[in-house]
This record gives C-alpha cells, structure tokens and sequence, in this order.
C-alpha cells in the first residue's frame, strides 16, 4: 500500500508524542476550522453587542471541540495516522466522539437561529434557510435512532472490515472524506441524545440514555474484535514502513486498546450532561410551580378580601 499520497509519511521516524504534535495542517481541516470560530465568534460578537447574553461554557465548549478537531488534523498526528492504526484510531475517536460532543455543547444551531437576522416579509435568508433545513425531512430522518445508531455502529464494522476502507486510505481526499464522514456521525449521534439544539427528535432524559448506550457496547465489541485478532484486520496497515519500528500486529492491539476504552469516555461524559441538563430542568419545572401557586394564592387573598368587603358592605 503507498502513503506517498499524504505527505511524506514514509520517511516518519518513530512516533514519540512530542513528534506527533508538531505542526502539519491538512488545509482542508484547517480552513473549515478557521471558519467555524470565526463564524461562532461573529454569532457571540453581535449578541453582546445587542445587549444579548451568550453563556461563556458554550463558547468554551465550541472552541475546544474545534481545537479538537485540529489537534487531530491539523498536526503530525495526521501523518502518523496514515502509517500507524493506532494512531489514526486515536483520530478516529476524537473526532467522532469527544469533538462532536463538545461542540454540541457549545449549542451552535442556537447561537446561529439568535444571531441571524430576518430576511424580512416574502424572503428567505439564511436564518429561514436554516429553519427550513431543521424542519425537512431529510433531518428528521438522519438524526431519528434508527437511522443514527446502525450507523454509528456501521461506521465501524462496516468501513474497517471491508476493502472500503483501503480504497479510501489510498488519496488524500479519500482519507478527508473518511474523517469529515466520521464527524458527520459523530454529530448526527449525539445530536438528539445531548438535547441543547432544537432539533426533530426530542426525546425524554431517560431515552436519550437508553440511545447513548445502545450504540456504546457494539464500539467496545469492535475493540476487542481487534485485540484479539491474531493476524493484521486491515489491509492498509499490514506492513508498516521499517523506520518506524513497529509491529503491525501489536500496533492492531493497541488501536483495539484505544478503540475499546474510548467507548466509555464519551459516556461519562454526556451522562454527566444530561444529569446536569435534567437537574436545571427539574429546577425550572419547580420554580413555575412555585410561581404559579404564588399567583393561585394572590388570587384566593383576593377573592377573600372581595368577599369580606361585599359581607362589610351588605352589614352597612
């Protein structure tokens, strides 16, 4: 299999941490990653100057989920993961399933729908544009659970136990096509389970934990498929080149090692968020509650009160 379609990942030397994050940005990645802060950071920059507020952990969450995504991309980690399947296991989940998560939560369909203007009476901007993408079919089909997590679960068994995946290893834009494909995943996933965009599908707390776990096993059982293979699954990194030093079936172990407990770390993570997000709505419920039986008993202090008077004035 020849690399010397991405760069010249056959001279590397052997990987060491320091090395893979040396700077060496796949243009593609970086342009699209310049352009979503930028357009975000136009989004919260027009809020404020309305008067608007924007929470400050969603802009955090955005940028570190990008940042993400160029950590991965955009750095030697990239050229590495041409030659080296645990390595690019290590981009394949970032970007499809830390990246994604993160900037969900920075809300950027929220923060686009609020800071978009109007296209006015009769005409259709990109505020009405992107109204209308929500509300198509086509969205309410890509992001229902039984289109997102077969596949998810596809994404997995299906690309890297298939000749696809060596076909796509074989040019640089099919390895773009790939990554984009599994941030696309990632996002449509974990889109209607995170609940901080609006969105077709809105299910309950619970349901949305009963979705997040029924994708997550089948990405452990792709781990351990790949540890315990005792010949190399993937046909790309069946000879790795002799200047980096490494075995192609141990470097299988570990991209199964790194696949298998990535699983659990998103998670834990979006667990945690959607405690979180059920805590604060649990907290709302209860404070309108509160203020309606304020309002109820406001109501019945004034009927009584009216009472009293009527009874005073039918006395006199």
């Amino acid at each position: 299999m020849d690399h010397s379609g991405h760069g010249m990942t056959m001279d590397l030397p052997p990987f060491t941490l320091g090395r893979g994050l040396e700077w060496s940005a796949d243009p593609f990645f970086l342009v699209a990653c310049l352009v979503g802060l930028g357009l975000y950071g136009w989004g919260v920059a027009r809020l404020v100057r309305r008067g608007d507020k924007w929470p400050a952990g969603r802009t955090v969450a955005y940028v570190i989920g990008v940042l993400m995504v160029m950590l991965v991309m955009c750095t030697r980690l990239n050229d590495y993961g041409m030659v080296m399947f645990s390595v690019h296991m290590v981009q394949h989940m970032v970007i499809s399933m830390l990246a994604p998560i993160l900037l969900l939560l920075g809300a950027p369909i929220t923060l686009a729908l609020r800071a978009l203007p109007t296209a006015g009476r009769g005409r259709k901007g990109p505020r009405e544009l992107l109204l209308m993408l929500l509300h198509s079919r086509y969205v309410r089909v890509v992001t229902h659970p039984a289109f997102t997590i077969p596949l998810f679960i596809a994404s997995l068994y299906g690309l890297y136990f298939t000749p696809l995946f060596d076909f796509l290893m074989g040019s640089k834009a099919g390895h773009i096509a790939m990554m984009v494909h599994f941030l696309a995943v990632g996002v449509v996933f974990f889109w209607p389970i995170m609940g901080v965009d609006p969105g077709p599908h809105r299910p309950g707390y619970l349901m949305r934990m009963l979705e997040l776990f029924a994708g997550m096993p089948f990405h452990a059982f792709f781990g351990i498929a790949l540890m315990m293979a005792s010949t190399p699954m993937v046909e790309a990194y069946r000879n790795p080149p002799a200047s980096l030093g490494i075995d192609a079936l141990a470097d299988q172990t570990s991209a199964g090692g790194i696949a298998w407990a990535f699983s659990e770390v998103p998670s834990v993570l979006v667990l945690l968020a959607l405690l979180f997000q059920w805590y604060s709505s649990e907290q709302r419920q209860a404070r309108r509650k509160d203020r309606a039986a304020d309002r109820d008993g406001d109501k019945e202090l004034e009927a009584y009160n009216a009472y009293l008077a009527s009874l005073n004035a039918r006395g006199n």
